[in-house]
């Protein structure tokens, strides 16, 4: 198989990007998260773009591997479709959590997000078992996201 650098560049670039301007229009989210009561094991404020950083990047790969998969045109755009949707519901839920402080509401934004994310994995699991698996580690923190969102709704 070739790699087509340029077309594994964008699929790496765009999920960066969604959760770089994401962080850049809830730029106070470090100090939110700070102040509130948080349930345990929650990680230090500094995992996050740590960890987002290396989700994006395997989730870019794994919407590369479907796009230049050679699959029916039909199955490879339905998957890249739901794989864009919750790129958006992704990019929308820090700004509900933490620029509007809409804890209960961003719990269930969360939800609606693992899954779209799950849909996505299965679909692209049709496509590539690899680009599946690379889905799961993104449904693994997605899901602790959701228990410490939903924590920090009951405490706060």
């Amino acid at each position: 198989m070739v790699i087509q650098l340029r077309k594994l560049v964008v699929c790496i670039a765009l999920p960066l990007m969604v959760g770089f301007l994401s962080s850049l229009i809830s730029q106070n989210s470090m100090e939110v998260f700070e102040m509130v009561v948080k349930p345990p094991l929650s990680p230090p404020g500094w995992i996050f773009p740590v960890v987002w950083t290396v989700l994006y990047m395997l989730m870019g790969i794994a919407s590369y591997i479907v796009l230049t998969s050679g699959k029916s045109e039909y199955k490879v755009k339905t998957a890249l479709m739901f794989y864009l949707i919750q790129l958006f519901f992704n990019f929308l839920w820090p700004v509900i959590f933490f620029n509007f402080e809409k804890y209960l509401l961003a719990f269930i934004w969360i939800l609606i997000l693992w899954m779209l994310i799950v849909i996505t994995a299965v679909l692209f699991s049709r496509i590539s078992k690899t680009a599946g698996r690379l889905m799961v580690p993104y449904i693994i923190w997605v899901t602790f996201a959701a228990y410490l969102n939903y924590g920090i709704y009951i405490l706060n």
